[in-house]
């Protein structure tokens, strides 16, 4: 799992006790999640169809910094699945897991489903390719 992403919990993602509130945890998660699609997938036509399980494991506090791993599950014909792992950066301990976000490619004027003629293999290829061209992976 890659982490790609990190947010600050400010006063205003707070819910009444004083932890990130659960709702602007989701919020961050699909927008994070799509994000990592539509780049999975080289296109922005993409909708959120399913958020499968969440479960959440340790609250994050006002001052925290919060990172975002995702990675590909599944590749179907016209949708991607994905999961999502909340982690505070500095203890590492998981904040939530969000697991089974299915994003679906759709046509842009008919706003129905497409297939977008990538598989998981081909994927996982594009992420190695560009971890190479970005020095992140060694070339051997």
């Amino acid at each position: 799992m890659r982490f790609l992403s990190r947010r600050l919990v400010m006063p205003g993602d707070l819910n009444y006790a004083g932890s990130l509130f659960g709702g602007r945890a989701l919020e961050w998660i699909d927008e994070e999640a799509a994000i990592y699609a539509i780049c999975q997938l080289e296109t922005n036509c993409l909708v959120t169809k399913h958020i499968g399980e969440i479960s959440f494991e340790s609250p994050a506090l006002q001052g925290d910094i919060v990172e975002f791993g995702l990675a590909t599950k599944a590749v179907g014909r016209t949708s991607i699945t994905v999961t999502c792992l909340v982690r505070n950066k500095a203890t590492k301990k998981t904040i939530c897991l969000a697991d089974d976000i299915v994003f679906v490619q759709v046509d842009p004027e008919t706003r129905h489903p497409v297939a977008h003629g990538k598989t998981k293999a081909a994927l996982e290829q594009q992420t190695t390719d560009e971890l190479k061209t970005l020095n992140l992976m060694p070339t051997t």
